[in-house]
């Protein structure tokens, strides 16, 4: 064989070596564009979890990724968009318990929460905090129980929609304390803490990872924090065990899911790469800045997870005689 054509062979098996590498690389990654579901509108705790992760996935997966907001129907129009999505993993839900575990007690939905989405990992659990405006004449739990009892039914609070963790947590409060108060839901947190700022409505059972924010800018006062043990990031806040109200306490819990079917390989590469994101300092220290702790959950014991927390709620919605709609 001559020179030439030696060397002409040689460089076609170099070539079809190099066209073998990006597959062998990609291998069990999405073959496009990955978007991140959220359920609700820019700004809140759910976007700013989804929009920190896109940035951190992008790079491990060799795609671009990109938050895409389906605010409504207590989350779960971009759930249901991810349920009925290709099987391939470019669909990718950023989850909280308002769309996993309670709206499906109070919506007839067209897709199972349970079945139709594949758990991925536990991304962070925010403890939700009873706020006020800072212009508001409540102080404390205590000021806001008397003027409850003292006139039930007027005080209005906010919540990101019907069966959010804000509105289950507006409804354990009034069962813990045996008061009532207006349910006004919205489409987000971010439009609720406008009114909230402009006395339109009383008070929120916001998760930290939302309401942090006007917190520290002061324009929410913080009452109290619906957990057994008060958040590093607001050390001076009493829980609302310390506050006097006891049965009270509500988290919010935030999952990233994928469209159940997804390849298994392509589930273990995202399940990898959510963990590493999570291990990163800088993600940490933004979940711990918002006032949550990060998820250290494996997918299997944070599906375990999902499915008692879906029947834990089913109890206190049945309970609490709470009301929905149809999605």
């Amino acid at each position: 064989m001559d020179l030439d054509r030696r060397s002409a062979l040689a460089l076609a098996a170099g070539a079809a070596l190099l066209a073998l590498v990006p597959h062998a690389f990609a291998q069990g990654t999405p073959d496009k564009a990955v978007r991140i579901m959220v359920g609700a509108s820019p700004g809140g705790g759910t976007d700013i979890l989804a929009r920190m992760l896109a940035d951190k996935l992008g790079p491990d997966l060799h795609q671009s990724v990109v938050v895409e907001n389906r605010p409504g129907a207590s989350n779960t129009i971009a759930a249901d968009i991810t349920a009925h999505a290709t099987p391939d993993g470019s669909t990718l839900l950023l989850a909280t318990n308002t769309g996993q575990a309670i709206a499906p007690h109070l919506m007839k939905l067209k897709f199972d929460p349970l079945k139709d989405l594949q758990p991925v990992g536990l991304v962070a659990v925010m403890p939700n905090v009873l706020v006020v405006s800072s212009s508001s004449p409540y102080r404390s739990v205590k000021d806001l129980v008397a003027a409850m009892t003292a006139a039930p039914g007027t005080l209005r609070y906010a919540s990101s929609g019907i069966g959010s963790t804000q509105h289950i947590a507006g409804e354990a409060f009034s069962l813990a304390t045996g008061t009532r108060a207006i349910h006004i839901p919205y489409k987000g947190s971010t439009q609720a803490h406008v009114d909230i700022i402009g006395g339109e409505v009383t008070m929120m059972f916001d998760s930290t990872s939302s309401a942090m924010g006007q917190i520290r800018s002061g324009k929410f006062r913080p009452l109290a924090v619906m957990a057994d043990k008060r958040s590093a990031e607001l050390p001076d806040v009493p829980t609302m065990a310390e506050a006097g109200v006891r049965g009270a306490d509500v988290q919010t819990w935030y999952g990233l899911y994928v469209t159940a079917g997804t390849p298994k390989a392509t589930v273990d590469t995202l399940v990898a790469a959510l963990g590493k994101a999570l291990r990163m300092p800088d993600v940490q220290s933004r979940i711990r800045g918002l006032g949550g702790e990060v998820g250290t959950l494996s997918a299997d014991q944070f599906a375990d997870m999902n499915r008692q927390e879906y029947e834990r709620f089913r109890k206190l919605v049945r309970d609490a005689n709470i009301k929905g709609e149809s999605l």
